[in-house]
């Protein structure tokens, strides 16, 4: 079974705005909405531009999975083109457009989208949002900080995320649909859903023709006090010809262009270049609060230029800061042990994956088994130094130790000899006072460490 689309698109300037920044086409074999901003005349610049170059999407022979391809390549070739543009002005630095678009091949469609203009769909009833907004507002939605309720009223709803700006990273969200006979769908710029409802828009899509359609839906923006374009494609899956022929319908932005506006924005428009028919109003104004639409992410070009210089520095920060944390280890030294002797280390006795922090500086000619016990456990676990100096102060000080302990060797006890004891003649003398009771005291001995002038016998046990 061959399916085909019945099709309708119109936009609308709203009642405020003096210019029409949105641009949409509708065609057999694709439906497509660009909702331009930048300020002046940027914003119709390059939702014109987007919706040119994509359009030619639209002809047979572009099936299944080929889709996508298709879809991605022509949106990169659009990204390419407002680069472009930007380069020939300067001027229109910072302009954008949203993309989505619906690629169809008789059996199922393709979506590439890309901002915060939306898809729909409506099966049996029910209203389904195809495409997934990239503004401030969803990635709190999405992050379960706010309802889609509060969503709706937020004051920043409409700070946009992703959008098509002539920078390397603009790539849409890609993704394969089925479709089948009854299904209606829309594609509108935020203009409609930021006033009106799912409830009221699944209620004006469940009658009358995609024509009736769009016009009722704009209506219902304009009167909800919408103050931005309105733009809506509305097409239906139909098993038979469709009512409304096979002529492409080309609107808003993209519409002027083709017809050749005479509005102040002209010269900057015909730079897009293209062919088409369609409506749509035009103007342009110095200063458009679209300017200040995408302020969470500002459009600049060579994006990816900005991103290397950021690596660049925290990189700089962090190969920095490591370099100074290795430079101080080597400014300091420690006394330890290399094999039988005393050595003194420049570093710190710490090794890191790949890197010892520190090495061997001095070997000393004392032996570490010439050293008092508390000394020579001392050496064993590291002595920290603050300087070179302090740790040869410190070689010196184990050398006195290990002196000391050398010149008091231990006492062997002698065996006793029996003799008789000597008789001494008795000898007149005074009375002497009856001795005190000696009372025990701890005596705190002596901590042998470099410097303390003295070293305990008891630690010059097992010295060599």
């Amino acid at each position: 079974m061959t399916l085909s689309l019945d099709y309708a698109a119109l936009s609308d300037v709203g009642r405020v705005r003096r210019n029409n920044e949105d641009s949409a086409y509708a065609g057999p074999h694709l439906l497509l909405l660009a909702d331009g901003m930048g300020g002046a005349a940027a914003g119709e610049v390059a939702s014109a531009a987007a919706v040119q170059v994509i359009r030619r999407l639209d002809k047979p022979g572009i099936e299944g999975p080929d889709m996508m391809e298709a879809l991605a390549g022509a949106v990169h070739r659009a990204n390419e083109r407002l680069s472009e543009l930007v380069e020939e002005d300067p001027e229109r630095e910072g302009m954008g457009s949203t993309v989505t678009a619906l690629l169809f091949d008789g059996s199922q469609l393709g979506l590439a989208h890309l901002g915060d203009s939306r898809a729909y769909r409506m099966r049996d009833g029910l209203l389904y949002q195809l495409s997934h907004d990239h503004t401030f507002v969803q990635s709190l939605v999405d992050e379960g900080r706010i309802s889609k309720e509060e969503a709706f009223t937020h004051p920043h709803r409409n700070l946009i995320l992703r959008v098509l700006d002539g920078r390397p990273d603009s790539d849409p969200d890609l993704e394969m649909l089925d479709v089948q006979a009854g299904d209606r769908l829309m594609l509108c710029s935020d203009g409609l859903p930021d006033y009106v409802s799912d409830q009221v828009i699944a209620t004006a899509m469940a009658d009358g023709t995609p024509d009736s359609v769009v016009v009722d839906l704009i209506t219902q923006a304009l009167e909800a006090g919408s103050n931005d374009n309105v733009t809506c494609v509305v097409a239906d899956v139909v098993e038979t010809d469709p009512t409304s022929g096979s002529q492409p319908q080309l609107v808003g932005a993209a519409a002027e262009l083709a017809q050749g506006s005479t509005g102040p924005a002209t010269s900057s428009m015909r730079a897009v270049g293209g062919e088409g028919s369609g409506g749509g109003g035009g103007g342009t104004a110095n200063l458009d609060p679209e300017e200040l639409r995408y302020a969470p992410q500002a459009p600049k070009r060579f994006l990816w230029l900005r991103r290397l210089a950021v690596l660049v520095v925290v990189l700089g920060l962090i190969g920095g800061g490591g370099w100074f944390a290795y430079s101080w280890t080597q400014k300091q030294y420690y006394v330890g042990t290399d094999g039988d002797y005393v050595a003194i280390y420049k570093g710190v006795d710490q090794v890191l994956p790949g890197l010892n922090l520190s090495s061997l500086f001095e070997k000393q000619s004392l032996q570490v088994d010439q050293l008092p016990t508390y000394n020579r456990e001392q050496v064993e676990g590291t002595i920290q130094a603050d300087d070179l100096g302090a740790a040869r102060q410190i070689v010196s000080e184990l050398q006195r130790a290990a002196t000391e302990c050398a010149a008091k060797p231990n006492p062997k006890p002698s065996t006793p000899v029996s003799t008789p004891p000597k008789v001494a003649p008795p000898v007149s003398t005074p009375p002497k006072p009856p001795a005190t009771t000696p009372v025990s005291t701890p005596v705190t001995p002596p901590v042998s460490t470099p410097g303390n002038g003295g070293v305990n016998p008891d630690d010059c046990d097992g010295v060599k």
